[in-house]
């Protein structure tokens, strides 16, 4: 069965990445959903699909694959971003504000400290 072969979820994983890339959020989620489906530890793929879910403004699956990648990796100062960026398209400004400072704390990067609003020292 060509479906439960490692290298076709490799294949899909990488295809899942140039769809979204190329701004077919839905046919990522399509691919990555088999993946997960035979691989559902894969933390990378179910981040990806949570970015895919995003992209196509699908804010409550992508809240709960972020959720889940946080429950595995809760340093991963990515998932904490994009989960806030997530609760603030939902119009959940306080979860977002949580989840913008903790991806601050972990990596104090520009873009999370602006996102956060805490003062950089200017």
């Amino acid at each position: 069965m060509p479906e439960s072969n490692p290298e076709t979820h490799v294949i899909d994983f990488r295809a899942a990445e140039q769809l979204l890339d190329a701004r077919d959020p839905r046919g990522a989620v399509k691919l990555l959903d088999s993946v997960i489906a035979a691989h559902p530890e894969n933390t990378a793929a179910r981040l990806l699909r949570a970015r895919a879910f995003f992209a196509a403004a699908q804010l409550r699956p992508a809240e709960l694959e972020f959720e889940l990648v946080l429950e595995r990796e809760p340093d991963n100062a990515f998932a904490h971003y994009a989960l806030a960026r997530t609760f603030e398209r939902a119009g959940r400004p306080d979860a977002a504000t949580r989840h913008f400072r903790l991806a601050a704390a972990l990596d104090p990067k520009p873009e999370y400290l602006k996102a956060a609003r805490f003062e950089t020292g200017d």
